[in-house]
């Protein structure tokens, strides 16, 4: 079977370009079968996967969960509240106890960057990050890349802005260096106070002003405001973010006619995106949602192996 060159997938330093390409590749088979009336195959069959969900999450955690269970894997949900570490229990115990029960992948999502890696250290199970702090999220930036190679039919060449809370997000930090390794151009675009210390460091071109680089963009890729902390926003309010960050219908109309609009998600209508924007057709936020079930299966067919999905059509 085709593989990928990598045990473990904790960030996007981990796949090189032609893993980037087998995973999209195999993902547009499973985008099939998620398609039909019957959407399970027997290829991980027997396999037992744990989702470990140490910080709140519905859409990965669902998604992660669904491209399992259609892979015939058993497939186990744990999250904060349900496991040891609300006693107390140290992380690197609750690795070692679950590498005892013979589990084969297990997907780590935690509050802290680094933990993924600790669970690499106490398990033989293939380990897949599922964001870590602000760290990466690797998986979101490979259904990221999927959306936009289904939309624009490439991915090299084009020009994408991602704009917002660049220096709080770990969607930017996968992103960036997926794009660069794929021949994307990455364009930060965030008020200073937005921006980490050494925006350079992160390998992207950087602008203050959506407005000046709109023109160029192939991709507008809108980043939360995290409105929970909205007292604490380095800015001065929510209304003149959107002044001047958030994608509306007249900026909508100054850029390519051909750009599209993403978002990671939950959005904030009126924020980050207005109403219009995000029910506009050129809006994919939903096909992101979509594809995350597809790129995710593949991921795990790709580090666990079995039988050609082809075999269950």
């Amino acid at each position: 079977m085709t593989a990928i060159s990598c045990r473990h997938i904790i960030s996007m330093d981990d796949l090189s370009a032609e893993d980037i390409t087998t995973i999209l590749d195999t993902a547009e088979s499973f985008k099939e079968v998620n398609e039909r009336r019957i959407k399970k195959l027997p290829t991980l069959r027997g396999r037992t996967i744990i989702n470990l969900f140490l910080e709140p999450s519905t859409r990965t955690r669902t998604s992660f969960e669904i491209a399992a269970k259609r892979l015939s894997a058993d497939a186990i949900n744990m999250t904060g509240s349900s496991s040891a570490t609300v006693k107390g229990e140290s992380l690197r115990d609750t690795a070692q106890t679950l590498s005892a029960m013979a589990c084969d992948l297990i997907v780590v999502r935690h509050r802290y960057a680094g933990a993924p890696q600790v669970i690499v250290e106490c398990m033989e199970a293939h380990v897949i990050n599922g964001g870590d702090g602000l760290h990466q999220h690797p998986t979101q930036a490979l259904l990221d890349l999927f959306t936009i190679r289904q939309h624009a039919g490439r991915l090299e060449g084009l020009t994408v802005g991602i704009v917002g809370d660049i220096s709080h997000s770990r969607v930017a930090g996968s992103l960036v260096p997926a794009l660069r390794k794929v021949g994307a151009t990455p364009v930060l675009v965030a008020p200073p106070t937005l921006l980490p210390a050494r925006p350079d460091i992160l390998g992207a071109e950087v602008a203050t002003s959506l407005d000046e680089v709109l023109p160029e963009l192939d991709i507008s890729y809108l980043l939360r405001v995290q409105t929970e902390r909205a007292e604490d926003m380095p800015f001065p309010s929510l209304r003149e973010y959107a002044r001047f960050y958030g994608m509306n219908e007249t900026r909508l109309a100054a850029a390519k006619p051909e750009m599209l609009v993403m978002h990671p998600g939950p959005m904030n209508r009126g924020v980050e995106i207005s109403s219009a924007v995000a029910d506009s057709p050129r809006a994919i936020v939903l096909d992101q949602v979509n594809a995350g079930v597809a790129v995710r299966m593949a991921v795990m067919y790709l580090l666990l192996g079995g039988e050609p999905h082809g075999a269950a059509a």
